[in-house]
């Protein structure tokens, strides 16, 4: 490489080289690596190129554009660059591009590596950040707007697209999930906080906040749920805690809004749906051993009936209205999935103008009252309900359940309903309705109302609504729009 030119330092500051997208940058830390010099370039457009020269702590670094290089230029003049933090230097080369062996294998995989994460979508964290480059294969890992549980389990699926995992360590600290996640490569490392940090596990939730942890390794005592030393298999549970039954892994379904893909295990009948859920961008995980089928429902409405709720998702066969906090209730689901389902849909959603929060009982079951003790109607047994849709098992129903939505499903809509007593019953029910579409036989028909909590009104009020001589209207949300 006797080819390229060292200026010297002090005739830099007369004859600056004209923009060029080669960047020459001086004063590098002597054990800077090419992917934090790299990094300098990154936020700022693809990195084409690298050669480093160790002896001399300089290194070259070919942009994509011309444009990209001068931007980078333009911004590392107003904020010093740092790598290792120790300041360094960036400049205009003399050379219009980098002809390097393309024998340099290393360096192209490292290019393509980086690239490709890059491809993956830019950082979204501002530049400065990106620019902290990584000594440590150690990141801290800290998740904002946590609605869903995010397991350790959760963390390997995402982290492991970018390199091998050795070690994760879950904790909470002031109040916040928070996990340390070391990979074999501090190159991994890097790569996963660009492309990950600031993204949502799940569909608007669950947000990665990415840092480099100072910790260059950490030690693992324990395999279990809060703890992993994936290269120590032997390690004990310790603790009392479970060691992970892979039966958790959960029904995931591939998706754009959802950084996991699908995670193999023996699906039960509502993995269909658990699949739709993930799908949805939400997660429901497979039946935990100790988890309940009764959900604890608060800030209700507490002028409404505590029939209302219990037709939107998976089969209630109880529900209990709190005596003294009359905006809460339990609810007894069928098994585990389906509360986990009706969990992660109705989390959040608004009900008769209140937000309702929806979580994982302790309990295990809803007690009816002792015989011959009125509790003022406040518990109602569902099990032999009429509106159950989820009684057989398999049932396509299952694979019908989709998250809350302003378009409804209609079917079993009778031969002579036309459009217009449809429209009618739907605003009845105190909501406007936007669009209407019977589908080719007129048994079922899609309707959009207004808003989502208007649907949601709606099929609480109309699913099940006889449409005389005996036939029940069935109402659901649809995945569809018109």
């Amino acid at each position: 490489h006797s080819s390229l030119v060292f200026i010297d330092s002090k005739k830099l500051r007369v004859e600056e080289a004209p923009p060029s997208r080669v960047l020459h940058i001086r004063k590098l830390p002597n054990e800077a690596s090419e992917t934090e010099v790299i990094a300098l370039g990154l936020p700022f457009g693809k990195v084409t190129n690298i050669l480093t020269l160790k002896g001399k702590n300089q290194a070259f670094l070919e942009m994509g554009t011309e444009e990209a290089a001068i931007t980078m230029v333009n911004y590392y003049t107003t904020v010093t660059p740092h790598v290792r933090n120790v300041p360094v230097f960036i400049q205009y080369s003399n050379h219009k591009e980098l002809k390097t062996d393309a024998g340099n294998q290393r360096t192209q995989a490292v290019l393509q590596a980086v690239s490709a994460v890059q491809s993956g979508g830019s950082p979204s964290s501002d530049v400065q950040e990106a620019l902290a480059a990584a000594s440590s294969p150690v990141l801290r890992i800290i998740i904002d707007n946590m609605f869903y549980p995010v397991t350790l389990d959760v963390l390997q699926q995402i982290f492991s697209k970018f390199g091998t995992v050795m070690k994760i360590i879950t904790f909470t600290k002031n109040n916040q999930f928070q996990a340390l996640l070391q990979f074999s490569d501090p190159v991994n490392a890097q790569q996963a906080k660009l492309a990950l940090d600031g993204q949502n596990i799940y569909n608007s939730c669950c947000t990665l906040r990415i840092d480099f942890s100072k910790l260059v390794n950490l030690n693992v005592k324990y395999n279990n749920d809060k703890s992993r030393d994936y290269t120590r298999p032997e390690l004990p549970a310790g603790d009392g805690q479970p060691s992970i039954d892979p039966s958790v892994a959960a029904a995931f379904s591939k998706d754009s809004n959802s950084l996991l893909g699908k995670i193999p295990g023996a699906l039960n009948p509502l993995s269909a749906a658990a699949a739709a859920a993930a799908a949805a961008g939400r997660v429901a995980l497979a039946g935990q051993a100790g988890s309940s089928g009764v959900l604890l429902v608060s800030n209700l409405n507490e002028e409404v009936s505590n029939t209302s709720t219990h037709t939107l998702y998976g089969d209630v066969q109880r529900v209990k209205i709190l005596y003294n906090k009359k905006d809460s209730a339990l609810i007894q689901m069928s098994d585990t999935n389906q509360a986990q389902l009706a969990m992660s849909h109705l989390n959040g959603q608004k009900m008769y103008g209140k937000i309702i929060r929806v979580t994982l009982s302790k309990h295990q079951t809803v007690a009816l009252p002792r015989d011959g003790l009125d509790d003022q109607g406040l518990t109602k047994d569902y099990a032999n309900s009429p509106l159950h849709r989820f009684k057989k098992p398999g049932s396509k129903n299952f694979q019908n359940i989709f998250p809350p939505s302003a378009t409804l499903h209609l079917s079993n809509i009778p031969q002579d309903v036309t459009e217009d007593d449809l429209r009618l019953l739907f605003s009845n029910a105190g909501g406007t309705v936007k669009a209407f579409k019977f589908f080719q036989d007129r048994k079922m028909a899609l309707i959009q109302m207004s808003t989502v909590e208007e649907a949601i009104q709606a099929l609480i009020d109309l699913h099940n609504y006889n449409m005389g001589g005996n036939q029940h209207l069935r109402v659901s949300f649809s995945k569809s729009t018109i």
